[in-house]
């Protein structure tokens, strides 16, 4: 494909009941892109079952980590041994089948000419399937919030299905990332613009997981939100500081 060498990153935590049928989807649907799970130790046997994968496909891969350590450690272990491979793309996808694999199609295309692409939820053409209407608006009005305190434009900077060009991941500097909880995907999107690189959203429809227990919680989206908070004050001093020497 002409994006280079393409691979998508699935953190696992006890996903036993969804990965062989979510890696089978993905291996069905685009069959040129490579799969990395990152295991973070799960009790019920996601690891065992990534591990078959990978000795019945040469395109699958697991790193094996000894705890969980939260998804945005998943995410930068897993960008840094693919970027030790040599790809050229690096995507993110969750295990529980909210992000359909045959959508992806639509991030790659649209990858002509970004360095991120993001499947958006909260783009015309997005939507939700399965969820409640107070999540919905917990996530439309923590999307909000962002945008209005960061002074971003992405609509869905939680989103956590996108494909990062290399040189992307290269020039955020890695190393420098300290968010380890769900925070890391805005955390993410904030760098990539800082750094003047070119993001697009592309509508996706999103699916609430069906077996499995959702990682999401108030409490992790409370300590999401206080994260945003220090950041976009942060970027609000800095602002009025730069203007003041400018006079």
């Amino acid at each position: 494909m002409s994006l280079g060498r393409v691979v998508v990153v699935i953190p696992t935590y006890n996903e036993a009941e969804n990965l062989a049928w979510i890696v089978g989807r993905l291996r069905a649907a685009e069959p040129e892109v490579d799969v990395l799970v990152v295991d973070d130790g799960s009790p019920d046997g996601t690891g065992a079952i990534a591990d078959d994968l990978a000795a019945a496909d040469s395109r699958v891969r697991v790193v094996h980590r000894t705890a969980k350590a939260g998804l945005g450690a998943a995410y930068l272990h897993g960008f840094r041994v693919a970027l030790d491979a040599g790809y050229d793309v690096i995507g993110e996808m969750d295990a529980d089948g909210s992000h359909q694999p045959e959508q992806l199609h639509r991030l790659l295309e649209a990858l002509e000419g970004a360095d991120l692409v993001i499947g958006s939820r909260w783009v015309p053409g997005g939507s939700v399937v399965n969820w409640p209407l107070n999540r919905e608006l917990l996530s439309r009005g923590g999307n909000l919030y962002v945008r209005m305190l960061l002074g971003i434009s992405v609509r869905d900077a939680t989103a956590g299905f996108r494909l990062f060009r290399r040189t992307a991941l290269e020039k955020i500097d890695l190393e420098a990332v300290q968010s380890t909880g769900y925070v890391f995907q805005t955390d993410m999107v904030a760098r990539t613009l800082a750094a003047g690189l070119v993001v697009k959203e592309v509508p996706i429809e999103f699916v609430e997981r069906v077996r499995g227990d959702s990682k999401m919680s108030g409490a992790v989206a409370t300590e999401s939100l206080k994260r945003i908070t220090a950041w976009g004050l942060r970027e609000r001093r800095d602002q009025v500081r730069r203007v003041w020497r400018r006079r």
